[in-house]
């Protein structure tokens, strides 16, 4: 386009009309997303009925899920008020600060922000300052070469976003954005969960390992004694082979405890991030079981539509669906023309000299409109594929839902029924324990055989394994119930400020 003069009053005259154009086009721009719907949970209104055995009853009784009552919700209790041990504590502390899957989900927070901020940005112009050269032969053909030179502010293709194109690029951008947050809070509950599961899972196996060296001082007492009844001919060596096998039994069952623990305080290394040395190593468990596990918090389930609000994974996949939704109203505008506009402002001149001197001003403005006529069907796969996108995004809100009230109804199933089967197991191992005091005592009187103690110290060594087990499923439920609830993560007040203006200033 051909350049023209114009004085610097003149040129001054026409910014307030331009600007007044381009903010008048902006404003008549319109989204073509289409309006969001919720979809319904596809879920009971109720958590379901827990069977639920009443120690000294032979019948079963249905019991529904406790209902919340003034009892806060898991997601307003924090981590720190729910455990009350102050090593845990330390170790989940530590976990928050170097744990790896926690910083990358920080990190994806980041660089969605600037992926929202990229879009964001493309909703203003971009003004840049250039000086641009061309020589060229004239075409009357003398030989003679024309030079052109301007020099000054370059607005390069800014598109004016009447049908909203743009403007749903960046509401898909900023429900990305919003996604990424609600994965961090994931990340972070399933975190703690994981760290104070494997702190009972240490508490546990320093009981197990407890129980195995016991059963081991006391089978190779047994095995001792048989030895010496087998080479005075008192004991035939039946009896001292089966009092062999048990030993060597409880040997290889004090190696697998030795290495279980191994292996969960690896992977408590692993979560922590960092080596358990120092402070850390103080406060892994040492000589205590779960016997010494503080009380958790009792958390009140609610309903199941209190999950939309609570489970961030369930907000994650809803804000996944929101981008889809805007993904559509970008499809739709490319239908319609994109209008673009380029324009320069400053000095023109036939010689680099004189470029910037008096009287040199000058200004272009090329708008360009562009029509899709054919394009071999491109805009309408476009649009396909974005339908398609939200149909995924909307199965895989409905899976959260699902997946959310499946793990709540069992910890909640877990709840109902692990009580009265601890207390059911500890009965049973005190029951062990004097059957294998009498079995021994009529073995040592020469009433019973050498079987019948055997067979009871086998019974009381898996009972008090059996009861043990079951103490930590019931103690990792609470926490389990804890997490599937929302519980673990508790928005600060500024936080919540900040993520309210970045809608606002979108909106």
């Amino acid at each position: 386009m051909k350049v023209r003069p114009m004085s610097k009053s003149r040129l001054a005259s026409r910014y307030p009309k331009l600007l007044a154009l381009s903010a008048a086009a902006m404003l008549a721009g319109c989204s073509m997303i289409p309006k969001y719907e919720r979809p319904a949970a596809p879920v009971a209104a109720e958590w379901p009925a827990t069977t639920n055995w009443v120690a000294g009853s032979a019948q079963a009784t249905a019991v529904a899920a406790p209902a919340a009552a003034a009892a806060p919700a898991a997601a307003d209790i924090e981590w720190q008020a729910f455990f009350s041990d102050p090593k845990l504590r330390l170790l989940i502390d530590a976990a928050l600060r170097n744990n790896r899957d926690l910083r990358i989900a920080v990190l994806n927070i980041e660089q969605a922000r600037a992926q929202y901020q990229i879009r964001r940005a493309d909703q203003f112009p971009t003004i840049n300052a250039g000086i641009t050269g061309s020589r060229q032969p004239n075409p009357n053909g003398n030989g003679s070469i024309s030079s052109a030179y301007t020099g000054g502010l370059i607005m390069t293709s800014y598109e004016l976003d009447f049908f909203g194109r743009v403007s749903a690029l960046k509401e898909s951008a900023l429900a990305q954005y919003l996604a990424t947050e609600e994965g961090r809070k994931t990340t972070q509950i399933s975190l703690i969960a994981a760290v104070a599961n494997t702190y009972l899972s240490l508490l546990a196996d320093e009981e197990l390992l407890a129980i195995t060296q016991q059963t081991l001082v006391t089978r190779e007492e047994s095995f001792k004694l048989s030895k010496l009844r087998f080479d005075n001919g008192v004991a035939s060596e039946l009896d001292f082979r089966q009092a062999e096998s048990l030993t060597e039994a409880a040997r290889a069952s004090l190696a697998q405890q030795v290495r279980q623990r191994a292996l969960d305080q690896n992977a408590l290394t692993l979560l922590l991030g960092q080596p358990l040395t120092g402070d850390l190593a103080v406060a892994l468990p040492a000589g205590k079981g779960l016997a010494d596990a503080p009380m958790m918090v009792d958390v009140p389930a609610g309903l199941p539509s209190d999950l939309l609000t609570r489970r961030p994974d369930i907000r994650q996949a809803e804000q996944q669906l929101l981008s889809a939704n805007a993904d559509i109203g970008a499809a739709r505008a490319a239908f319609f023309p994109r209008i673009s506009l380029t324009a320069s402002a400053g000095s023109a001149s036939s010689h680099l000299s004189g470029l910037f001197k008096s009287g040199s001003y000058g200004w272009t403005m090329a708008p360009q409109l562009i029509l899709p006529i054919f394009d071999a069907g491109r805009n309408r796969a476009g649009l396909d594929s974005a339908n398609a996108g939200r149909d995924i995004a909307v199965a895989q809100y409905e899976k959260a839902i699902q997946t959310a009230f499946r793990e709540v109804s069992d910890a909640l199933a877990a709840r109902a029924t692990l009580g009265e089967q601890l207390r059911a197991q500890q009965a049973q191992a005190n029951a062990e324990a004097t059957r294998f005091k009498l079995a021994d005592l009529r073995y040592q009187n020469g009433v019973a055989s050498y079987l019948d103690q055997l067979d009871a110290q086998r019974s009381l060594f898996a009972a008090r394994q059996a009861a043990v087990q079951t103490r930590l499923a019931q103690l990792q439920s609470q926490v389990t119930l804890y997490k599937t609830l929302g519980g673990g993560w508790k928005e600060p007040p500024e936080e919540a400020l900040s993520l309210k203006a970045d809608t606002r200033i979108s909106r």
